[in-house]
């Protein structure tokens, strides 16, 4: 009796062992599990990158700001010269000097041209004696016919006589009138207002025909010229001012006109505006800022937001909902319709209200969890 009862306490004991053990076993289950999970759920958090994402909206009337680069030029310019060669006896003017319609700029040595036109005076002269000794002779043989002293054949020669001295007086005064427009050829006068830009000879040089000896420029007025692409040149309107950026700050300019030919190396069309005012100069270049509409559908994304595939495509990184309700990136294709120095209008396979990552390309892959950070910008 005392050993049966000795086996059952030997019994109860190990149960109490086995139950101790499974109880321990249940316990580094329930611990390995929990630090399982929490790892689990750290990987997926470590997984989830936070990315600058843009919302896409689509627009039908988008419209950029453009420049085009023009040449601001004197209305007038022009290279003086003497139409007839000779020494130059004085240059009245120098580089920088201000002259007004009219004044004199330079002459030429005019003394032996003096000599000439007094001696063609003198030789009018003589011949203005030979009218009048003509004209008296002309004068008595008429008397001497009414009294029938002569024939009519010796008045005739006689009034030949007097016609042929009235030729050589003409002739002797043209040719004095000649010689008195060389002298007056011999003078440069200004032909417009303006400042002298340039001179090409100094006293005493010997100048030839035609060859120049100062550059004037109409300072008072300037003009732009532009080449602008024909669509964007058709839609001036002349007589609107339009504003160009210089070194010196904003001008206004109005539109004149317009060529109207493609030149054929360029392909653009010449636009003529006038400045109205401002500190623009002869020589700067001006800007003119036009805004120019988009005719294709599309949205704004900045450059950074693009990613260069094969064969020159673009794409952008989309941002779609996995079953977990996790995001993840998804590429799409898009085709740029005009690209500026940091943003770019597109159009592609995103839908209106989707979201793309806007920065940070090179931080992220397809297909990755990503967690959506709105981008202020």
């Amino acid at each position: 009796m005392s050993a049966l009862k000795t086996r059952l306490q030997s019994i109860g004991a190990g149960m109490a062992v086995i139950t101790a053990a499974l109880g321990v076993a249940a316990i580094v289950l329930i611990v390995s599990a929990s630090r399982a999970a929490d790892a689990d759920i750290q990987q997926g958090d470590a997984g989830a990158l936070p990315v600058r994402v843009l919302t896409v909206s689509y627009q039908d009337d988008a419209a950029i700001n453009e420049a085009y680069p023009g040449l601001i030029t004197a209305r007038r310019e022009s290279d003086l010269g003497f139409q007839s060669g000779g020494r130059i006896a004085e240059i009245a003017v120098d580089v920088g000097d201000r002259v007004e319609e009219g004044d004199t700029l330079a002459r030429l040595d005019t003394s032996t041209l003096a000599a000439q036109i007094a001696a063609a005076d003198a030789q009018t002269n003589e011949a203005q004696a030979q009218v009048e000794i003509a004209g008296a002779t002309e004068q008595r043989q008429r008397t001497l016919l009414e009294r029938g002293h002569i024939s009519q054949q010796r008045l005739d020669e006689v009034a030949t006589n007097t016609t042929a001295a009235e030729a050589r007086r003409a002739a002797a005064a043209a040719q004095a009138n000649a010689l008195r427009a060389q002298l007056v050829l011999s003078r440069i006068t200004a032909p417009f207002s303006g400042v002298v830009t340039a001179r090409m000879a100094d006293e005493g040089a010997i100048a030839a025909p035609g060859a120049s000896v100062l550059r004037l420029v109409e300072d008072a007025a300037l003009e732009i010229r532009i080449g602008l692409p024909a669509a964007a040149a058709a839609t001036l309107v002349e007589g609107e001012a339009y504003t160009f950026e210089t070194g010196a700050g904003p001008i206004a300019a109005e539109f004149r006109t317009a060529t109207g030919v493609v030149d054929v190396r360029t392909r653009t069309v010449t636009a003529i505006f006038d400045i109205e005012g401002g500190l623009a100069r002869a020589g700067e270049v001006a800007r003119l800022q036009l805004e120019t509409g988009i005719a294709e559908s599309g949205f704004w994304v900045p450059t950074s937001a693009l990613t260069e595939g094969r064969r020159g495509l673009w794409s952008v990184q989309t941002l779609v909902r996995r079953d977990s309700g996790e995001w993840a990136l998804e590429p799409r294709i898009v085709e740029t319709l005009r690209v500026e120095v940091d943003r770019a209008f597109v159009r592609g396979a995103v839908d209106d209200g989707e979201m793309i990552v806007a920065s940070g390309l090179q931080r992220v892959t397809p297909g990755q969890s990503v967690i959506p950070v709105e981008d202020a910008d």
